[in-house]
C-alpha cells in the first residue's frame, strides 16, 4: 500500500482502536497489522503525540509476560477528535469513490 495513503489514516486507526479498548502499544500495532502492513515504528510516535494533546491518557498494567505494559485510553476529548476525524474521512473517502466512479473504475 503506499506510504502516503498509511500514513494519513493511521492515527484515525489508532483513535478508532481506543475507542473500543484500552490497548498497549504493541497491541494496537498488531491490530492495524491485521489488516494494512505498518512498521512497529510509525504508530509510536502517533501514541506521544495524542497522548501530549490530552486525547490519550496513560496507565501501567503489569503483564504475566514480562515488565507492565503501558495502556492508552481515549479521553472525552479524544473521542470528540475522533468523531471529527471521522466525519473528515466520509467526506474524503465518499469524493474520492465518486472521482474514481465517475473515471470508470468503478467495481
Amino acid at each position: 500500500m503506499n506510504t502516503q495513503f498509511k500514513k494519513g489514516v493511521l492515527e484515525l486507526c489508532v483513535l478508532v482502536l481506543l475507542d473500543k479498548n484500552d490497548c498497549y502499544g504493541y497491541e494496537l500495532v498488531q491490530k492495524i497489522s491485521s489488516q494494512i502492513e505498518i512498521t512497529e515504528g510509525s504508530v509510536y510516535p502517533i501514541l506521544r503525540r495524542l497522548t501530549k494533546e490530552e486525547y490519550f491518557t496513560t496507565y501501567l498494567q503489569e503483564s504475566s509476560e514480562g515488565p507492565p505494559r503501558k495502556y492508552y485510553s481515549l479521553t472525552e476529548k479524544g473521542r470528540q477528535y475522533l468523531n471529527e476525524r471521522l466525519r473528515e474521512w466520509r467526506r474524503f473517502s465518499q469524493g474520492v469513490n465518486q472521482l474514481i466512479k465517475e473515471g470508470g473504475f468503478d467495481d
